[in-house]
Formats: structure tokens, C-alpha cells, sequence
């Protein structure tokens, strides 16, 4: 199976692109024009089907959106003047995972926790809560390792959350989404490439329908 990477550089100047990438709604926004670029009728789930997952990130030259996918998409299909897109495999990289090999890695995930109904109850806690600081690198570590890294370096940053209505109509416009982020930079030793490879494609906890667990690797140049 190949894996696409589809790197899309939004126009400030399009209206569409600024309604996809800014406010705390502007994920959910992006998940339905991002699905929009695949084939229809793909049935139930269809993004764990095609295996996307995304994320945006501001860069010194502005905003960029990485997609990640089992199938190819079609960026024909954004608006015009929505911005550029460039697609390439992931298959050489993934390919060359190997055990004790370093690498850089990148991830915006969604860290909470679950408590206990009777926890939940003597403190008043929601059914999710998110980690921050401390708890959250913990809860990174955890995960790292599930993926088959050794974390040899970690540095988490706190991101504005993803929230707004699930839908535009019907009963997903009644129900109301919430992700706390947290963005996660670093290096780790692989110690499981085939681990690896699946969790780079499955994603890494909640939200992965609002540009939450894309797991981004590269060689690292030298250890921090």
C-alpha cells in the first residue's frame, strides 16, 4: 500500500483557504474540503478507509496543510485560487525504517485521559480530560512507545483547540466537538519499524478527523 503526503500551501487572498485554516472551527472545515478530495461512495468511515489524516502548521513562510493518505487525492478538486498542492509517496521513507535508527519526529495529538466513573463523580470530572505540561509528556511517552520509539528527546507545546458544530445540518449540527492539542517535537530510536509503520498510518489518538495524530518522522542529523 502506498502512503501520499499532499503538501498544500493555502493563498491568503482566498476566502475558502482563510475559512479552512483560521479560528477554532477552521478544522473541521478542512476535514470536509480535504475529504472532498477523494472519490465518493466510499462508504462507513471512509476517512480511516483512506487513511487520511492532516494537519496544519504556520512556517516562517506562512501556513501549510500536509495531507496524509492510503489513496492518492485529487487536488484538482480544491476551489480555484485555493492555493498550491504538491503529492508525493511516502514508500522510500517508510521502506528505510529500521531498527536503532534515530529520528525527528513531529505530532499534533489530542493527550487526555479518561477517568473513572466513581473518580469522576468525587471530583466532578468530564468523561475526557486534557493533559497539559508534565501529564501531557507522560502521556506522549506512552504513546511513542506503542509506535514502536524509544523517545530520546521530547518538547511539547500547547495549541488552541479544535471546537465548533460536528455538521452543517440535521442532528450533527446539534452536537458539539472539542479536542485539546498539543503539538510534540523530538527525537526517538525506532525499536519496532513495523509498529511504526502501522502507527504512522493509522494516526495516534482522538480527533484524527480534525488534524489531530498525524505522526510526522524524518532521519534525524544528529541527536538533541
Amino acid at each position: 500500500m502506498t502512503v501520499w503526503l499532499t503538501r498544500i500551501v493555502p493563498d491568503p487572498r482566498s476566502h475558502d483557504a482563510r475559512h479552512d485554516t483560521q479560528g477554532p472551527g477552521g478544522a473541521i472545515n478542512l476535514h470536509r474540503r480535504l475529504m472532498s478530495l477523494f472519490p465518493d461512495g466510499i462508504g462507513a468511515d471512509s476517512r480511516a478507509q483512506l487513511g487520511v489524516l492532516f494537519r496544519t502548521e504556520d512556517t516562517p513562510t506562512g501556513t501549510q496543510i500536509l495531507l496524509q493518505s492510503s489513496h492518492q487525492p485529487d487536488p484538482d478538486r480544491l476551489p480555484a485560487g485555493y492555493g498550491t498542492a504538491v503529492t508525493r509517496p511516502l514508500d522510500q521513507l517508510l521502506d528505510a525504517l529500521a531498527a536503532g535508527l534515530t529520528i525527528r519526529y513531529r505530532c499534533v495529538a489530542s493527550a487526555v485521559r479518561k477517568p473513572g466513573a466513581t473518580t469522576r463523580e468525587l471530583y466532578d470530572l468530564p468523561a475526557v480530560v486534557a493533559l497539559r505540561g508534565a501529564p501531557a509528556d507522560e502521556w506522549w511517552s506512552r504513546q511513542a512507545e506503542s509506535a514502536g520509539l524509544k523517545p530520546l528527546h521530547v518538547r511539547s507545546q500547547p495549541l488552541d483547540a479544535v471546537r465548533g458544530r460536528r455538521g452543517t445540518h440535521g442532528p450533527a449540527a446539534e452536537q458539539q466537538l472539542r479536542h485539546a492539542r498539543t503539538q510534540f517535537d523530538g527525537t526517538a530510536a525506532i525499536i519496532d519499524p513495523d509498529l511504526l509503520r502501522t502507527k504512522i498510518t493509522e494516526g495516534i489518538g482522538r480527533g484524527k478527523a480534525y488534524g489531530c495524530g498525524l505522526l510526522s518522522i524524518a532521519p534525524a542529523r544528529n541527536t538533541e
